[in-house]
């Protein structure tokens, strides 16, 4: 980024919107891709990049494809990633978004501030942070003042302070800045982009029956449906430039609020997705079936962002059952934590699927039985692929080998 600036935007962060790991995004903190700069000499940047790691590896793993289709993309005003927006992106006009039957208000894109949101976000800290951090503004509403009027600059003014009740304010100060149902565009200051999560928020809640109706249909249009040939044009100018570059086998992390448009331009570029059991792709489904898993995948039971095998058996006991029973088959109540037959059992749904590839961490190898040796009588482990098992060599170790 420092000896090569104009192919990045300095002044906004990279990210990602709500998911199951964050309820209010996230923000990774980096410089999003000036892409129109690098399309200009043919990605050459990222084909000299490509082509170095070529020299040492065989496959590559693109963390968040869908930053090739668009970035969620933050301003530097911001902490979270509430409000930021999809770039490259089809913002919407007014007259657009009258035409959902909603009429647009400048107001949409201010906080939403009340005394009752005020009372539930703070308790008993509701005055101080009214005298503090608030202004009256007008129809019984407040707004943030202006030394707070963003999230940056609330986290400048509490920084520092770690104790519960700053805590607390800190979050519910965040929360009123990102409560807002439209954010401007960045290019065209005429256009807007729905907020992301919009639908839960208590600015939402304060429309009207018919204006919560027409806003709903605009954001599922625009979330959903308006960006999805946009973006895949946008993909099949960037990523062919980069998978034809190098003999790597190119694998992508295609989880969470992923566009239609996705996966038939991985299966054209023969880019290989993710498939995790516990984050199934499938609408209305708690686990993903191993067993229809595309060939061009990869299967693993989690990723970095995720727990072991033996962590998730007691994160949720009610989706541990019902793991137990409808994907293992298992009569009676699931165990309270789980034992080597278990996990290999897992493992086997894994490495039985029709996907090319099967990547297994080390933590979960060794949650099999056959693996249960105190970690000082482990010399080494290899797999013993036509078994799917561990085998590993007992050896006692000495004072000198241990020093």
């Amino acid at each position: 980024t420092w000896t090569q600036p104009s192919l990045f935007h300095l002044n906004t962060q990279a990210g990602a919107p709500p998911d199951d790991f964050s309820k209010t995004g996230q923000n990774w903190g980096f410089p999003t891709y000036n892409w129109r700069a690098m399309a200009q000499n043919g990605y050459r940047w990222w084909q000299q990049r490509l082509g170095y790691m070529a020299r040492y590896f065989d496959a590559y793993r693109i963390d968040h494809i869908l930053g090739f289709f668009r970035i969620w993309e933050i301003p530097s005003s911001s902490v979270d990633g509430l409000l930021g927006q999809f770039c490259p992106a089809l913002p919407l006009s007014k007259q657009e978004i009258a035409s959902y039957g909603l009429t647009f208000k400048p107001s949409f894109t201010l906080p939403y501030i009340t005394s009752k949101e005020i009372q539930k976000l703070f308790g008993m800290a509701a005055e101080e942070v009214k005298k503090g951090f608030l202004q009256e503004s007008t129809d019984k509403k407040w707004k943030l003042s202006p030394s707070v009027d963003t999230q940056r600059k609330i986290e400048a003014a509490l920084a520092g302070r770690t104790d519960s009740k700053t805590e607390r304010i800190r979050y519910g100060l965040y929360t009123l800045a990102a409560n807002v149902l439209f954010v401007k565009d960045r290019q065209r200051s005429d256009c807007y982009h729905p907020r992301i999560a919009a639908l839960t928020t208590s600015a939402f809640a304060a429309l009207s029956p018919t204006e919560k109706q027409a806003f709903t249909r605009l954001y599922n249009d625009y979330f959903f449906h308006r960006h999805n040939t946009f973006w895949a044009q946008e993909a099949l100018k960037k990523l062919p430039a980069l998978t034809q570059s190098n003999r790597m086998l190119c694998c992508a992390e295609d989880l969470g609020m992923i566009p239609a448009c996705v996966p038939p331009v991985l299966k054209e570029l023969q880019i290989l997705s993710l498939e995790i059991q516990r984050m199934p792709k499938q609408p209305g489904k708690i686990f993903a079936d191993t067993r229809s898993y595309p060939y061009l995948s990869v299967a693993t039971p989690s990723t970095h962002d995720m727990s072991v095998l033996r962590g998730w058996w007691q994160e949720n006991k009610t989706h541990t059952q019902r793991f137990w029973h409808d994907v293992l088959g298992k009569a009676g109540p699931a165990p309270a934590k789980a034992d080597g037959p278990t996990c290999e059992a897992i493992l086997n749904l894994h490495l039985k699927s029709p996907s090319m590839l099967a990547l297994i961490s080390f933590q979960d190898w060794t949650s099999m039985e056959s693996m249960y040796l105190p970690i000082r009588t482990i010399i080494g482990a290899t797999v013993c692929t036509s078994r799917w098992k561990i085998c590993y060599k007992r050896t006692c170790l000495t004072k000198k080998s241990e020093t």
